[in-house]
């Protein structure tokens, strides 16, 4: 079975407070945004403590084109990218010449060629990398790519799959949008990069705890389609989210989970540890009440939220890679997260202390 042989993250050199965030946004929008003040209790209800960002304040009061916000993205997205990559190569003590695949997932910048062909280039990787770059999966795309990852050390025994999540959700604020959308994605998002290394059968002994792939399934919500994504517009990428997520999540997401486990002969009680994407507040709410399992079961899902905000699709990664490091129940695992489309991913695990 694919075992996931290491992980790091990054942490961003201008973490910040969520309360420096909230006044900071304060000031940016009360000119131009009557309903600031009234409105600045979103900050508080998120519960995030802080926010993992790649810019300092000062940036985000300044207008950026789309053309300078997408350049940095690439900049950073490289830079960061390199080091998370070099973090997990040499925790796993595999050589770089070994990796047989790399898939790069983000939803928040554009680059032709793409990201994973600048990463193998600056990193000098092996020429014949197989690639696999994904865009527009959103929130969803951690879960999406992890199991796309295990599906391709499943299929090779020898391979050694890198994949990167990279979410710079910081870059596309757009500093003269003075809608709800623009002002509720200011106190809920942003900056995350993550790598993993998924390695095949006759890499498992690389692997410093057992946690290995067994299933995965992925849902598409039909009618759905303008529930959460991007408006492309002039000046960059818009935020497009609607209040009705936590209920599309409390309608479906107890049948979906119990529905993906049956077909691998389990059931809910047998989950020992939950990797969500925690998406906010409210979504955390609707997972809880309705898988209705007992217990704080969502209690690192929380932390990462409470420590570095939403990072969109490597959100889950941070929350995996704490799994990882810190500690994690015997027993099975269960990785899910939403995203745009309205979409659900799903991925089952054996986890194992060695």
């Amino acid at each position: 079975m694919p075992s996931l042989a290491a992980i790091s993250k990054i942490e961003f050199p201008f973490k910040t407070d969520q309360q420096s965030v909230k006044e900071y946004a304060k000031g940016l929008f009360s000119p131009s945004f009557p309903e600031v003040v009234r409105m600045l209790s979103a900050f508080d209800n998120t519960e995030i403590i802080t926010r993992n960002l790649c810019k300092s304040l000062d940036y985000y009061s300044q207008v950026h084109s789309f053309q300078e916000q997408n350049l940095e993205y690439i900049r950073l997205s490289l830079e960061y990218s390199v080091q998370a990559i070099e973090d997990c190569i040499a925790t796993a003590q595999i050589s770089k010449e070994d990796i047989t695949d790399i898939i790069f997932v983000s939803t928040t910048g554009l680059a032709t060629p793409s990201m994973d062909a600048l990463i193998i280039n600056k990193m000098k990787l092996n020429q014949h990398v197989n690639r696999m770059s994904i865009f527009g999966l959103g929130c969803g795309g951690g879960v999406s790519g992890y199991a796309k990852a295990c599906t391709l050390a499943k299929a090779n025994a020898d391979a050694v799959v890198l994949f990167v999540a990279v979410e710079l959700c910081s870059l596309t604020f757009l500093r003269d949008d003075f809608t709800k959308s623009n002002f509720i994605g200011s106190s809920l998002f942003s900056d995350g990069i993550a790598a993993c290394l998924i390695v095949g059968d006759n890499y498992a002994n690389k692997a410093k705890s057992k946690i290995s792939f067994l299933a995965n399934e992925s849902k598409l919500y039909f009618d759905s389609l303008d529930i959460m994504g991007w408006n492309f517009t002039d000046s960059g990428f818009k935020v497009l989210f609607s209040s009705g997520i936590p209920n599309i999540i409390a309608n479906n997401v107890k049948h979906d989970v119990s529905s993906f486990l049956a077909k691998n002969n389990l059931e809910i009680s047998d989950i020992k540890n939950f990797i969500f994407h925690p998406g906010g507040k409210k979504v955390l709410t609707s997972y809880e009440e309705a898988l209705g399992v007992e217990g704080d079961f969502l209690k690192t899902t929380r932390e990462v939220m409470n420590n570095y905000g939403n990072m969109s699709s490597a959100t889950v990664l941070y929350v995996l890679e704490r799994f990882f490091t810190h500690d994690f129940e015997d027993g099975y695992g269960l990785m899910m997260s939403m995203g745009p489309g309205f979409s659900c991913e799903m991925v089952l695990l054996q986890m194992t202390k060695q």
